[in-house]
């Protein structure tokens, strides 16, 4: 018997107007989230349970009204139970961005970056969100999170223990990604910013949902969730127009933050190289702690996104030398 989703339906009983008619399983969730979509008569809402042991609800509340003041779309909330861990949402729908970025991609993703801006624009207005997230995207987390490609990418999915040779070069690429970070302007940064997180809607669209792990770090980390994107690839040609169309309307609603687009693309590239190798190690993990196999098909892509970064610049040729020998020995 699941005995929080009992608890969830005698919460419903008494938060709700009206009668609950049905209540299932919305969505999957990479954490220990679970989602519900439940109906009544009139209304559809979706109930997210996250179990007050493992996470706190605090931030998503208090994130989803600065966002909303910032006039993003995040899903209204109509009731709190933070003592259970239970929140009743507005029902966003089930019209992902990857459902149907195929079609419809150049008016999604201009919709998308406007929306990235406008939460950008959050850190350079009176509604600062510095007292409900004041985590910074420092050195002691891109390293924590850098560590996950050590201990489940390599350690557990390939058989790797790095020598002590590979963990001088380990060491320098991370201090070199741990400087990109340090460098560039300091926003506001969603930390999953793409088609899964983005739901188009009639009112406001995208939809941002997942944000309760924003954190302060570098301008260009959503850019590269939302462009190298681990669920769908578009040229690097295509990548470097949105990077422009980008620019335009942060110069425009930002004109403090003078930007170049070749800079761009280089922060673009490095704060993507730590995402994509922190989540090598995150799908790992999903799958082997987790249970969650069909993490691993996605494996491939984000691969492919650190080779092409490490191909292109020089200060990566010890590591892309390393992560050769590493391939080579577990022959993939």
């Amino acid at each position: 018997m699941d005995k929080r989703l009992e608890k969830i339906k005698s919460w419903l009983g008494v938060v709700l107007n009206q009668p609950l008619l049905s209540i299932a399983p919305a969505s999957q969730d990479a954490s220990f989230r679970r989602y519900f979509r439940a109906r009544t008569r009139d209304a559809s809402y979706v109930i997210m349970d996250a179990p007050p042991e493992k996470e706190s609800l605090s931030d998503f509340v208090a994130i989803d009204r600065a966002l909303i003041e910032l006039r993003v779309h995040a899903p209204t909330i109509h009731q709190i139970n933070l003592d259970d861990g239970f929140l009743l949402l507005e029902d966003l729908g089930d019209r992902t961005y990857l459902n149907e970025l195929s079609s419809n991609s150049k008016s999604l993703y201009s919709d998308a970056i406007k929306t990235l801006v406008k939460i950008q624009g959050g850190i350079f207005t009176e509604n600062d969100l510095t007292e409900l997230t004041p985590r910074a995207y420092d050195a002691a987390l891109v390293n924590q999170e850098l560590n996950l490609f050590d201990d489940w990418y390599l350690k557990r999915h390939l058989d790797i223990e790095l020598d002590s040779k590979m963990q001088l070069i380990w060491q320098d690429t991370k201090e070199c990604l741990v400087q990109a970070f340090a460098q560039q302007p300091q926003v506001w940064v969603h930390r999953d910013y793409h088609s899964r997180n983005l739901m188009i809607h009639d009112d406001n669209s995208p939809a941002v949902i997942d944000f309760q792990d924003m954190v302060l770090g570098p301008i260009a980390y959503d850019l590269a969730s939302l462009l190298k994107d681990c669920y769908i690839e578009w040229p690097r040609d295509q990548q470097h127009l949105w990077l422009a169309e980008y620019l335009e309307h942060l110069h425009r609603q930002l004109p403090s933050l003078v930007i170049s687009i070749d800079d761009l693309i280089r922060w673009v590239d490095f704060t993507g190289l730590q995402r994509h190798l922190k989540v090598l190690g995150i799908f790992c993990r999903l799958n082997y702690r987790d249970g969650k196999a069909h993490y691993l098909d996605d494996l491939p892509l984000v691969k492919k996104y650190v080779v092409e970064v490490i191909d292109l610049y020089p200060e990566f040729k010890n590591f892309k030398t390393m992560l050769n020998a590493i391939y080579k020995q577990v022959a993939i």
